[in-house]
């Protein structure tokens, strides 16, 4: 069930902001940033992690209903890794400028917050692995 709920709120989340990433790439970097994308090549990089985020929610969205399964687990081992790494890169990003948009410290608080999620899924499915196979 934590597997489920996370890649639901996941799904919701990411595609959403692929979304706005593809659509309108400027208005979210200066939300999260507090700059402009002036450069062509920027908006081409902000629309493909745009669409890498709408893969991420649809993958996610796609596996909410598959149960416990090694590619489930895989998939949530993968959001973990996103998720610590965009920690890794925003929280710096936001200590070493003043201002930053409005949703630099919301979208770090967000993502640590699905990390922690994503380590409480992980853990989840690894004890009800061992049940099943002390039960076998």
């Amino acid at each position: 069930m934590v597997a489920k709920n996370l890649l639901i709120v996941t799904a919701l989340a990411e595609a959403a902001t692929g979304v706005m990433l593809l659509v309108s790439p400027t208005v979210v970097v200066a939300l999260l940033l507090g700059v402009s994308l002036e450069l062509p090549a920027a908006l081409v990089v902000a629309r493909i992690a745009g669409a890498a985020l709408l893969s991420l929610g649809c993958a996610c969205w796609l596996a909410r209903d598959d149960g416990p399964s090694r590619a489930q687990r895989g998939l949530v081992a993968a959001m973990l890794l996103y998720n610590c790494a965009a920690v890794a890169v925003l929280a710096p990003a936001g200590a070493a400028r003043s201002p930053v948009g409005v949703l630099m410290w919301p979208a770090v608080a967000l993502h640590a917050g699905f990390a922690v999620w994503c380590i409480a899924s992980l853990r989840d499915s690894s004890a009800n692995a061992s049940r099943e196979n002390e039960l076998v």
